[in-house]
């Protein structure tokens, strides 16, 4: 692979912190010129913005304009989802003015599926650590600007890894469920290729439910951020369920407002966008 270069001027929708602080990947870290690095799909990347202009520049698999537009979802009109969502309610328009650079990425699913499994119960810095000692354990080492980088191991890197190993790496009550996980999509069990092409999101999800370690909060995130692209879901955790207890339901005990609650009106005031304002709001309410 060659270093690339490939900028864009005055594109919408486009702020660092907001696409890789807001919860959705965990191989992207900031640099000390507020650019970012990260490792997807077997690339190594550097983003920065600079007033209107964005540069990309790294080593990557195949022309780096197609890897970038594809990532980064870049054929995707966010001004348009964000102004609909905007006239839902000002509680929607304030969040997106807050998240208004927040892009959705077209993550690898095998990836999202296995970060999404070490991210239950877990911390941001944790999530990050057990993926990078992974990666560079499992995967393949790529040099970039005088550093070493590591692709995400694939289910057949991971082979003849043991639960001891996982342990070993730090994935405490997860080593198991990666484990198994990994024997399944091996197995054949559960086909990638066919999530990917199955049109039916409830189908996708139940299929998704059977791995080991994704329940429906993790199948929800994994939908939503990976390469599978299903906008209408809508992950919920502790700080969705209270964000929207605060500003819709406004139960005076948090905790008894229950997910179908939260699923319904979510469908009902977000509809097929609930998975953008779902992001939009976490981001404002965790960070703001």
């Amino acid at each position: 692979m060659r270093e690339q270069v490939y900028e864009i001027e005055n594109i919408d929708s486009f702020e660092l912190k907001d696409i890789f602080d807001c919860g959705q990947c965990f191989r992207w870290n900031e640099e000390d010129d507020e650019s970012y690095t990260g490792v997807f799909k077997g690339n190594v990347l550097n983003v920065k913005k600079e007033g209107n202009k964005v540069t990309f520049k790294g080593v990557c698999n195949g022309d780096i304009k197609e890897v970038v537009e594809d990532y980064f979802d870049l054929n995707r009109d966010y001004e348009k989802i964000k102004n609909t969502l905007s006239k839902i309610d000002d509680n929607m328009k304030k969040s997106i003015e807050y998240g208004k650079g927040i892009r959705i990425l077209n993550q690898d699913l095998w990836e999202t599926i296995i970060s999404f499994i070490i991210s239950a119960n877990n911390n941001i810095p944790r999530i990050k650590g057990i993926i990078e000692r992974l990666s560079k354990n499992y995967g393949k080492e790529i040099e970039y600007n005088g550093k070493k980088y590591y692709t995400f191991p694939t289910a057949k890197e991971l082979k003849d890894v043991s639960v001891e190993r996982y342990r070993e790496l730090g994935l405490g009550f997860r080593d198991i469920r990666l484990y198994e996980t990994t024997k399944m999509i091996l197995n054949g069990e559960v086909n990638l290729d066919e999530l990917r092409n199955n049109p039916n999101t409830m189908e996708v999800r139940d299929k998704l439910l059977t791995l080991s370690g994704v329940g429906p909060k993790v199948a929800d995130c994994i939908l939503l951020f990976s390469d599978l692209k299903r906008f209408e879901v809508f992950p919920i955790d502790v700080w969705v369920r209270r964000v929207m207890n605060d500003l819709y339901i406004k139960n005076e005990d948090e905790t008894k407002v229950n997910k179908k609650e939260i699923e319904k009106l979510a469908k009902e005031k977000f509809g097929s966008l609930a998975g953008l304002a779902q992001q939009y709001l976490f981001y404002w309410r965790r960070e703001a």
